[in-house]
């Protein structure tokens, strides 16, 4: 029988917590203590709408993985779900919301967009406050993430003349997989934060420059849906963040088996939330803004209160924090026969390690630089690997013994032949495509990567490579000087 809004108000407490999703209700009592963001941003929704606060970072079918059939309730009547969406449609625009829709009509015609800093600019006006706190935040005041990009400021070009380069082909293979350019979208959640569409727009946006997207498990969009919005022979691979329940992480990898990914990225760096304080700050700096009443401190404050998990934090709640080579390769290789790479190495020991493991690949990665405060910048870990052990990206008959991805700090096309000439089969990008998304749809993803492809020809041209494989360790030095770069306003 369909319910009404006055019989779901009562049931707005901890002992007895619905709320309703979409015209649907739901009793969520027990899964209160399950939820990986904790109970308190649910019982703020408590005998309540909660729809438009669930849809930006959820995908359609969480709930009917992760909530019991029995807690699901029923539908509401007919009035009540009239009524409901009579309030959403007629409430009026937050302050925020406002800001967002004035900006978005003074977007600038994309064809003006010359780089991925020029598309980063963009961004920061068009996203919500909360969109841009979680995309843009790393771990505590940005150390890691802004040595990442510096890192590749201490690398220089030995550029090489009088080669023919007229016919350039910037092409590659990932995992055997052809991609336009060695650049791949590296797995990056909650994109509907930023568009309606998400992670869909990424996926249309990635066929039309014909590379390659990983998906996050934290993706906001199903990953049917991601599979569905694919164009034929469009490759997909999936970024997991194993849950401590082997079962549960099973499932969810027979899951994307069965639609199709091409690939396995086992995150290794993120088994616990990095302390990342401007997404943590968003909320109580949003309301301020939204008020217009600043907060004060209280004798009768609690000091220990605040939400310090911030939209992040909730995202690996139930992840593996047990993980070893000994045990969770091994486990792994019995559930899948897709090819394996570790997305977040961040020493030369462990590159030896996986290369013993015997998976597929690994990516350089210390998460953005969101994660570990003064973790190494991955280009560096790149140039010790390649220093010290170049035996690790030898061929061996016709396969590489391991296949090595970067991702972090990369906003050029010269940024990734640098990191080809060093070794990296191909380089991963996560923020720029969010940010491009958000702006500009699928068409923002094609032209980040159109931009791209541009860069990396003409860099390769100037280097005298006409072929990826004509990138070698010799035509890039590290330098002991920083160079100066001026200050963009």
């Amino acid at each position: 029988m369909p319910f009404t809004l006055e019989e779901v108000s009562k049931h707005n407490n901890a002992a007895s917590c619905w709320v309703v999703i979409k015209s649907h209700v739901y009793d969520v009592t027990e899964f209160l203590t399950e939820h990986p963001g904790g109970s308190a941003i649910i019982l703020k929704y408590a005998g309540r709408d909660a729809t438009l606060a669930y849809d930006p970072i959820h995908p359609p079918d969480a709930l009917e993985k992760n909530l019991d059939p029995s807690k699901h309730l029923g539908p509401l009547d007919s009035a009540s779900s009239k009524h409901l969406q009579f309030v959403r449609d007629n409430r009026a625009k937050t302050r925020d919301e406002a800001r967002i829709e004035q900006a978005m009509k003074e977007r600038p015609p994309i064809n003006r967009l010359l780089s991925i800093a020029d598309i980063e600019v963009c961004y920061a006006r068009f996203l919500s406050y909360k969109a841009r706190a979680y995309y843009s935040s790393a771990a505590d005041d940005h150390i890691s993430h802004d040595e990442n990009t510096k890192a590749f400021s201490r690398f220089f070009f030995n550029a090489r003349v009088m080669r023919s380069v007229s016919s350039c082909d910037p092409s590659t293979t990932i995992l055997g997989h052809k991609s336009a350019i060695p650049v791949f979208v590296s797995a990056a959640g909650l994109a509907k934060l930023g568009h309606p569409l998400g992670e869909v727009n990424i996926t249309r946006g990635a066929s039309k420059g014909s590379i390659i997207q990983t998906v996050s498990s934290n993706a906001s969009s199903s990953y049917s849906e991601i599979a569905a919005a694919t164009s034929p022979g469009q490759t997909l691979f999936f970024q997991l963040y194993k849950s401590a329940d082997d079962n549960l992480a099973a499932k969810r990898i027979q899951e994307v088996e069965s639609l199709g990914y091409k690939a396995i990225f086992l995150t290794v760096d993120a088994i616990v939330a990095g302390r990342r304080e401007v997404d943590i700050r968003s909320p109580w700096e949003l309301d301020v803004i939204e008020s217009g009443k600043p907060t004060y401190y209280s004798e009768q404050d609690d000091p220990n209160a605040a939400d310090d998990l911030g939209t992040s934090g909730a995202l690996v709640g139930k992840d593996d924090q047990d993980m070893t080579w000994e045990k969770t390769i091994p486990w792994l290789r019995r559930v899948t026969k897709l090819p394996i790479v570790l997305k977040g190495i961040q020493s030369v020991e462990d590159a030896l390690l996986a290369a013993d493991a015997g998976v597929d690949g690994i990516l350089l990665s210390n998460h953005g630089g969101a994660h570990c405060r003064y973790s190494m910048p991955p280009l560096e870990v790149l140039y010790r690997l390649r220093k010290h052990h170049p035996e690790v990206f030898n061929k061996m008959e016709v396969a590489f013994l391991l296949y090595v991805f970067l991702i972090g700090g990369v906003r050029r096309g010269t940024e990734v032949l640098k990191a080809l000439c060093l070794g990296a089969r191909a380089v991963g990008m996560g923020r720029p495509f969010l940010y491009a998304q958000s702006a500009y749809g699928d068409a923002g993803v094609a032209k980040a990567i159109s931009i791209l492809e541009n860069e990396i020809i003409k860099g390769m041209k100037f280097l005298g490579a006409s072929r990826v494989t004509d990138l070698v360790p010799e035509m890039v030095e590290r330098v002991d000087w920083q160079p100066f770069v001026k200050t963009r306003l």
